[in-house]
């Protein structure tokens, strides 16, 4: 694993410093700095040269030849294996296809969606009672979790295991200060998921299974292929719509006069949640690696730079977006890039996107009558990498 303090900086982009602390509290004002200052900058901080402008962003990332994915040394790599979001080219093509059955559209559409409904109901079903809860873990955790049971064939996995492996994952591999803690925790997290995986190849897998577990084998990929993609599937698959779930519901009720818009069905949840997914950008960021010497906005980068596109701050970039700061379900967001952009667009968007807005949310405000914040809790977000609520507690009568 390669640390922070063994980084040096190569690229000549301006200097930025950061409170590391204050920047997992908040990423945006920092950000919004450097996107007037310097949209390109180094921070020490971090190791890594920060590309903070949408367009900047959305034109680079399509650079494969020079924006590599390929990061022997990163930690996703290095604590996960070497899934197909660290390829590129032909290498991360084929395994895209490979999983291509599992997350189509037709798939989510005619398999999944029905299996997700089922869940959610029962999950609501069983709380209703209390007239209280924690969104965050009674709703939506055991929601996400439940989606990844099946789509990536885990079932003999627990909804609890599913999200401490997959929190433990997004912990270590946004553990750019190195704390061996995190490290250990993560590596316990794989190890279960490995286990649970041959586990589950003592079965026999059918012919019309869709499971990612079941396709990657059908289609020829190598057990440490299969299993490093379940475990990318896991570590985003689980966090970010459990985090999205609960961070969309939050946002929709402090702001009771758009949530009237949708219950009127002038506007769609799929607006609240693109709207959301543009304002608070669960997926804050994604790393490169500089693959051959490169020069953009007169900066010149070298070989093996460490380089972050800041999702995040694409997502706020004033030149793109009117009052970006501003939460408005009316806005158009085709130009957001929450999901990424170009060939590594997120490949289970289509499922999140199905089990948010098709599912979750229309399900929540059906059968929770007059949901509300739970006036004797606040709502405190964390993180810059990967950013969502600790706890979203809610009342409804």
């Amino acid at each position: 694993m390669v640390l922070l303090s063994n980084l040096t900086q190569m690229s000549n982009a301006p200097k930025f410093n950061i409170d590391l602390m204050s920047f997992v509290k908040d990423p945006y004002p920092s950000l919004k700095e450097m996107q007037l200052l310097t949209p390109i900058s180094y921070v020490p901080e971090l190791s890594a040269t920060l590309l903070t402008l949408r367009n900047d962003i959305f034109v680079n990332e399509k650079k494969t030849d020079v924006f590599s994915s390929l990061q022997p040394d990163g930690l996703m790599t290095q604590l996960m294996g070497e899934n197909m979001m660290r390829k590129d080219g032909e290498a991360h093509l084929n395994e895209r296809k490979a999983i291509f059955p599992t997350v189509s559209p037709k798939t989510v559409r005619d398999v999944w969606k029905i299996l997700f409904e089922k869940n959610t109901k029962e999950i609501l079903n069983n709380i209703r009672a209390k007239k209280k809860a924690n969104l965050m873990t009674e709703i939506a955790m055991p929601a996400s979790a439940h989606m990844l049971r099946v789509m990536t064939g885990l079932t003999n996995m627990s909804e609890e295991e599913m999200d401490r492996t997959s929190q433990g994952m997004i912990d270590g591999c946004s553990n750019y200060s190195g704390d061996p803690k995190v490290t250990e925790n993560c590596n316990n997290c794989t190890d279960s998921i490995d286990q649970h995986i041959t586990e589950k190849l003592k079965c026999t897998l059918k012919d019309d299974d869709l499971s990612l577990l079941a396709v990657q084998l059908r289609n020829g990929l190598s057990m440490e292929q299969v299993r490093a993609n379940i475990k990318l599937a896991i570590s985003g698959g689980q966090n970010e719509p459990r985090d999205a779930i609960s961070g969309t519901i939050a946002t929709i009720l402090k702001h009771p006069e758009q949530l009237k818009m949708v219950l009127a069905e002038e506007c769609s949840w799929t607006q609240v949640f693109e709207e959301y997914s543009r304002w608070m950008s669960p997926i804050g960021m994604s790393p490169r690696r500089i693959a051959k010497k490169y020069t953009y906005a007169n900066v010149n980068f070298e070989v093996g730079d460490r380089v972050f596109l800041m999702f995040g701050a694409a997502n706020r970039d004033p030149n793109i977006f009117l009052n970006p700061e501003i939460f408005d379900i009316t806005r158009d967001c085709k130009a957001s890039i929450a999901f990424g952009a170009g060939p590594h667009f997120c490949a289970g968007a289509w499922a999140s996107k199905t089990l948010i807005t098709e599912v979750v949310l229309p399900l929540i405000f059906d059968m929770l009558p007059n949901l509300k914040l739970n006036p004797d809790y606040s709502i405190e977000y964390t993180g810059w990498a990967f950013r969502g609520p600790l706890a979203v507690n809610v009342i409804w009568d």
